[in-house]
């Protein structure tokens, strides 16, 4: 559907909480974006600018409208968001529009209108398919809205996102995954997980303070992740984004109250699918019957392979013994393990 160009940047205009009606209980946009005022056109223009400034003539650039429910905002307020983002798809400054937005804010009439303006890509903030867990955060829809607006969405030829989260009060990793079977029938474009974190000022920090929420731990986010990941990929669906993009207030000692929070929570994701296939290899080929293992790595696939401060180099010697684990940068693009 898109011109296929060098570069892809994305420049996020945040409208936090516009046109959402309910409060979920893990929710707090003007934190997680950062931006705690209000967008405006001046505020939005001196923004794309800016971005502008440094992209590159075979960039291909959009600009994207997060945050909040980009239509669930008042019509005409739209309107003028879309209106001046399409000037610059008219200077040939940019090349689409992508937004974020409620399974129940999709209609026929809407997509026509987001059409016009040359949305591209619309992004559901689904978190669920389990009808309970939708419930208890208060979500304010069900898994049939994400059904008939996913449907709408793929009939009218727009890139369809579904952004997920774990760990939500009364989930687990056995309903994550159903979830994910049931996204991969919707046959999205892309996909987000996220991680729950407790933030402060949410219901949901309430209820970790009176102990009726406890989050998931780090490493059993990366391993649920890491599982997720391999499903999605297996089915051809690009998770474009794992864990909340860390800001000011996004981080250890500010905002983040409890949860599994990390700034680099994808590369950890990454190095725990590389450490399955490592272990794999050790066992199917026996190498565990010797002291000194080589793995040959392509560069890019380096710093996964070892893990962030060794951490897959030191459990290897620790389950199977080793004395010696050396990494070889090679030219292939697989992994190789050999003694």
């Amino acid at each position: 559907m898109n011109q296929i160009k060098n570069r892809h940047i994305v420049i996020p205009i945040f409208v936090p909480h516009k046109g959402c009606p309910f409060d979920c209980i893990y929710c707090s946009q003007k934190k997680i974006s950062g931006q705690t005022e209000d967008m405006t056109i001046e505020k939005m223009t001196e923004i794309i600018e800016r971005h502008l400034e440094t992209a590159s003539s075979d960039s291909f650039v959009e600009i994207g409208f997060y945050g909040g429910s980009f239509t669930g905002i008042d019509k005409d307020e739209q309107i003028e968001f879309l209106m001046a983002a399409n000037k610059y798809i008219s200077a040939n400054k940019v090349s689409s529009i992508r937004l974020s937005t409620r399974p129940d804010y999709i209609d026929e009439e809407i997509l026509d209108y987001l059409k016009k303006y040359n949305v591209r890509t619309i992004e559901l903030g689904v978190q669920s398919m389990d009808d309970s867990i939708l419930k208890t955060s208060c979500r304010g829809h069900n898994t049939e809205d994400v059904i008939k607006a996913s449907v709408l969405i793929k009939e009218s030829d727009f890139n369809l996102g579904i952004q997920t989260m774990i760990g939500l009060p009364g989930d687990s990793r056995e309903k994550d995954m159903e979830t994910a079977e049931k996204v991969i029938e919707l046959k999205p474009d892309i996909v987000r997980i996220y991680p729950v974190l407790v933030i402060k000022d949410t219901y949901l920090e309430t209820m970790y303070n009176d102990g009726r929420y406890k989050p998931i731990n780090l490493d059993e986010a990366v391993e649920i992740c890491a599982e997720l990941l391999d499903l999605y990929e297996k089915n051809d669906i690009n998770v474009i984004r794992i864990g909340l993009q860390p800001t000011d207030n996004i981080n250890e000692n500010m905002d983040v109250v409890a949860g599994p929070f990390h700034p680099a929570f994808r590369q950890l994701v990454e190095s725990r699918r590389i450490l399955k296939q490592l272990i794999k290899q050790i066992e199917e080929k026996k190498l565990y019957r010797y002291k000194d293992i080589l793995i040959a790595v392509p560069e890019k696939s380096i710093s996964d392979v070892i893990g962030q401060k060794r951490a897959n180099i030191d459990f290897l010697k620790r389950k199977f013994g080793f004395n010696t684990v050396k990494i070889l940068e090679q030219k292939r693009n697989d992994i190789c393990i050999m003694n």
